[in-house]
């Protein structure tokens, strides 16, 4: 049941995406997704200047007069929303939780698809898929879409992508544009993502948080791992502690983002506190030309 204050953020997010993708997004993600290739439309009868290589010679033997096959693109694709909601996400020190982020930037990616008439389905997962809602077209099925990310209470705190990505590869029978919402503090699943890019078009969306490789000097404090629960008790202020912080975080991004080019899989950076819609923009602008 969906309460007032969710239907206040979910109507939010709509009127801010809607006009996002009105305003600037719709005609690049149009480019940049163009569709499977041409389909059969119908036949129509043969008309001076027309392909002599379109004729149907079935028809036109059946009839006895020269027939032609219509093709038209086809433009539908099929989007699926791959959301991490393990406990990492509930951090944010830009005034917006990475769940948060993840969910609006998700929408934004939803109004665009269904402006395309694409499909649009949502697999939310922790360390097992924990939500999964088949892909269809329309407006109120990405409101439904967009209200599970928001209201979504996952049952687990861990992470495990490979999971996910699994379950995700034996519900997906077609290929598919695959957004993986991710900030990808997790191993074990470089594997299951190879696999899966081979079959499918997917475009890791990593979201990260300014502190996460950047601590405030704060003196003696208590962390908590959001996912284990383990708290540690630490001195941030001091250097020795403010550099390993730095050369880990960079390290782990570098070897990451090493491993997606190899396998020749797009990256979009996005962080809390900072607007997605120019690094959405630039991978629309790079893929299309690309094509």
């Amino acid at each position: 049941m969906l309460t007032k204050e969710l239907l206040k953020k979910v109507r939010r997010i709509q009127i801010y995406t809607s006009r996002l993708v009105n305003d600037m997004l719709a005609g690049a993600y149009h480019s940049t997704f163009k569709g499977r290739g041409i389909e059969f439309d119908e036949v129509r009868e043969y008309q001076p200047g027309d392909e002599i290589r379109t004729i149907d010679w079935n028809v036109t033997a059946r009839v006895g007069r020269p027939f032609i096959k219509k093709f038209v693109e086809e433009r539908e694709l099929t989007v699926m929303l791959m959301v991490d909601a393990s406990s990492s996400g509930q951090f944010g020190s830009k005034g917006q939780l990475k769940t948060e982020y993840a969910a609006e930037l998700c929408s934004m990616l939803a109004f665009s698809a269904i402006k395309n008439n694409d499909k649009v389905g949502l697999v939310i997962f922790s360390d097992r898929v924990e939500k999964y809602i088949p892909p269809k077209k329309g407006k109120r099925h990405v409101l439904h879409v967009i209200s599970e990310i928001l209201s979504f209470k996952p049952e687990h705190s861990g992470t495990d992508i490979a999971a996910g990505i699994e379950f995700f590869n034996s519900v997906s029978k077609k290929r598919t544009v695959t957004f993986l919402v991710s900030d990808f503090i997790a191993e074990g699943y470089r594997r299951a993502l190879q696999i899966a890019n081979k079959r499918h078009d997917i475009i890791a969306v990593v979201i990260q948080d300014p502190r996460e490789r950047e601590f405030p000097r704060l003196g003696m404090i208590e962390l908590e791992d959001a996912e284990t629960g383990e708290i540690l008790l630490v001195d941030s202020s001091d250097p020795n502690l403010q550099k390993g912080v730095k050369v880990f975080s960079g390290k782990e991004a570098s070897e990451r983002d090493k491993f997606f080019r190899q396998i020749d899989l797009d990256i979009i950076h996005v962080e809390t506190g900072t607007s997605y819609v120019e690094p959405f923009m630039r991978f629309f602008r790079t893929r299309e030309k690309r094509r």
